[in-house]
């Protein structure tokens, strides 16, 4: 393995109902292209009396990708949105000056069953002179997203660009996420498949990369140069995603992103005097931290 390799296992958190695995940002690299905030959610069982209920919160300088392996989750926002992330479907949500959401277990579901929550909830920034366009959502639906399968792997592209093909999931800036899946051990060759700085998470099963085996919860972070090819074990499924870094530096504080530190603090004042739009039929205010 490249010394220029990273490998950073998941640190756990807790938020209430759900243990959250925390992989960036890492003190060691805080942003992989423009990704800046990736969190592994579950597998978490969600019973009676513990569903996932994330009241109102703002973001400003981002977009938020929601995308789940199991589980369903009901996201609203305050352009009007109320849109259900099912498993497979890309949520993606753009902040950029400024937008609310909730994030909650669809209602049809808190029925006493009891299912699986599983997936990632991503950040990405917006490039700067973007980060204060007018907000706005989309949904890309699981059979829209481009897939094909070679040399035993599976691969679908869930945003950007990336083994030839391109999601139609409306990102901004030069990147890729990549859902990858092997039943046998296989040849991963990256080199020239994609283009920039990449991550890649795995979710089960390993990957190895020069002498070294790493296992499912951590992830490994490298340059397009230094990771031209990894093996895939048996039974393995990851995520792949980066892309071209930003020239300017990010500032990140609790749902803020920006490339000047003033725009976080206007955004920090604004939510302390309830002065965001904010959904009408929701009284939820989460604070800051």
């Amino acid at each position: 393995m490249s010394n220029q390799d990273l490998i950073i296992e998941e640190r756990s958190r807790d938020i209430g109902a759900f243990l959250v695995g925390r992989l960036i940002p890492f003190r060691k690299k805080r942003m992989v292209g423009p990704f800046i905030f990736i969190d592994h959610m579950g597998p978490s069982t969600v019973k009676p009396g513990h569903y996932l209920d994330i009241g109102q919160h703002p973001h400003i300088g981002l977009s938020t990708l929601t995308y789940l392996f199991e589980g369903e989750i009901e996201h609203r926002d305050t352009l009007g949105t109320q849109q259900r992330v099912v498993p497979g479907g890309v949520g993606w949500m753009t902040a950029g000056k400024g937008i609310v959401h909730t994030e909650r277990t669809p209602e049809d579901l808190r029925d006493g069953r009891e299912f699986t929550l599983h997936g990632y909830q991503i950040w990405v920034a917006l490039p700067k002179d973007q980060e204060e366009m007018a907000p706005q959502f989309s949904y890309t639906s699981p059979d829209a997203l481009p897939t094909c399968s070679d040399d035993g792997i599976d691969f679908k592209l869930v945003a950007g660009h990336g083994f030839g093909r391109k999601s139609p999931v409306p990102v901004f800036s030069d990147l890729f996420m990549v859902d990858v899946r092997t039943v046998d051990e296989a040849l991963l060759k990256i080199n020239g498949q994609l283009k920039g700085e990449i991550g890649v998470c795995i979710v089960e099963g390993s990957i190895e990369s020069g002498n070294e085996k790493i296992e499912k919860g951590n992830m490994l972070i490298s340059k397009e140069e230094h990771l031209c090819e990894l093996v895939i074990g048996k039974n393995s499924h990851l995520l792949l995603f980066g892309g071209t870094p930003f020239e300017e530096e990010r500032q990140i504080f609790w749902n803020f992103v920006a490339s000047d530190k003033a725009l976080i603090e206007a955004a920090k004042e604004k939510w302390k005097e309830k002065k965001f739009e904010m959904l009408t039929d929701d009284n939820s205010y989460i604070r800051i931290p």
